[in-house]
């Protein structure tokens, strides 16, 4: 099994692309593997990866 990691999730209305776009722009790349078009798979400087959506849990 795969080495667990802690995660943390921030929900926050806005634009996908343009929450994309500032997130790379602040140095956050882009995952090679995008499992979904509702959401982006982005990561943080030390490798982890992290999403941005723009989806709505209604749970």
């Amino acid at each position: 099994m795969g080495e667990l990691r802690e995660r943390r999730d921030l929900d926050a209305g806005a634009d996908l692309a343009e929450s994309v776009a500032y997130a790379v722009e602040c140095g956050a790349p882009e995952a090679a593997e995008q499992p979904d078009p509702r959401w982006r798979v982005l990561l943080d400087p030390a490798g982890h990866p992290f999403c941005i959506t723009t989806e709505v849990y209604d749970g």
